[in-house]
């Protein structure tokens, strides 16, 4: 066991021919919910965004129950310690992994006989959920979709997809950690995030998935960038990002792609081998990050918590979460959590 939280063990949902979807929850003896709160943590694992790409997937743990873990520590947001969460300690905390590549929105029915590929994220999401009402979620008063990297991705793509399945009577929120993926060009000036993300949306069947009110108005793909359509979204939500991203560093900003001679490697695995030059290009992304918060519209049912380290996904990590060497901001509140419960809650 570890010192703050506890293990959990896996609990196997068969989704029809999906594949197997893993779970964990906080009542993994019965899987019956015992509180009337719940949060759901989906997991990143970034995307493949072609045949060759999510064959690579298809036996790790980004493809295959067998190659997953049987065994997770849940700790930060899932710990179940009031000490170091106290929000969510006692609700149940439901963790979805990742299986599909595409932030669950895949949704093509034919299966290719020779790769044996089943893109069809976006229903393996309605199953999951639907699995979960039937245990106890229908019953829930409180409910929060979250989710780290891709999986933030997804609490964002998925957030009033997610409101419209779970009861009415049940107020519900969203909540992306490192979630928020910019459409920025690199350092070669070209256009590489806003390409392969064309390619996971065409891959995966992706486009019926997003909304038609941004995909009427151009590419599809654009509409995986929340900065294009998070705007729309009705559920409240709340981004938690840093705006030094460092996966969107090393992979929007400066992708091997577009650094053949290995310039950016020292400083992409340690910012203080960075030059001035490369410095000042990481704080025009910041520039450029900040800016594209903007597309989360002016509405009193969003909000946000940008810190400036260089970090990606920090609300599962009790260091950053809630421990007394946690970041503090301006020395008056203790911890990030504290903003992320001021919006989800009031």
């Amino acid at each position: 066991m570890s010192s703050i939280s506890l293990q959990y063990h896996l609990n196997l949902l068969k989704a029809c021919d999906y594949g197997l979807i893993l779970r964990m929850y906080s009542s993994v003896r019965t899987c019956i919910f015992r509180y009337g709160s719940m949060e759901l943590v989906a997991t990143g694992g970034g995307w493949c965004n072609n045949v060759t790409t999510c064959l690579a997937r298809k036996d790790t743990r980004l493809g295959s129950s067998k190659q997953m873990v049987k065994q997770v520590v849940f700790s930060g947001i899932l710990s179940n310690k009031l000490k170091f969460n106290p929000d969510f300690y006692n609700w149940n905390r439901i963790k979805v992994r990742y299986c599909d590549g595409a932030s669950f929105t895949g949704d093509i029915e034919a299966v290719d006989p020779a790769t044996k590929l089943y893109f069809r994220g976006a229903r393996v999401f309605v199953a999951i959920i639907e699995d979960l009402l039937e245990k106890g979620m229908k019953n829930a008063k409180n409910a929060v979709l979250s989710g780290c990297s891709a999986g933030g991705l997804t609490s964002i793509l998925h957030c009033d997809n997610f409101k419209a399945l779970v009861p009415m009577a049940a107020k519900v929120k969203c909540f992306a950690d490192a979630g928020y993926f910019i459409n920025a060009k690199d350092i070669s000036g070209a256009p590489h995030i806003e390409d392969f993300y064309d390619d996971v949306v065409k891959t995966h069947g992706s486009a019926k998935n997003l909304p038609s009110s941004c995909t009427s108005k151009g590419k599809p793909s654009l509409c995986f960038f929340p900065q294009n359509m998070a705007h729309q979204i009705r559920t409240p939500l709340f981004i938690t990002n840093a705006a030094y991203d460092s996966w969107q560093i090393k992979n929007i900003l400066a992708p091997g792609v577009a650094d053949p001679h290995g310039t950016w490697h020292n400083c992409k695995i340690d910012i203080k081998k960075c030059s001035p030059s490369q410095l000042q290009i990481m704080q025009g992304f910041r520039t450029e990050f900040i800016n594209a918060l903007s597309g989360l519209g002016a509405f009193t049912s969003r909000g946000y918590y940008i810190n400036s380290c260089y970090a990606h996904c920090q609300t599962e990590m009790q260091e950053t979460w809630l421990r007394s060497d946690s970041p503090v901001l301006s020395d008056k509140v203790n911890n990030s959590c504290q903003f992320t419960t001021i919006s989800l809650y009031h």
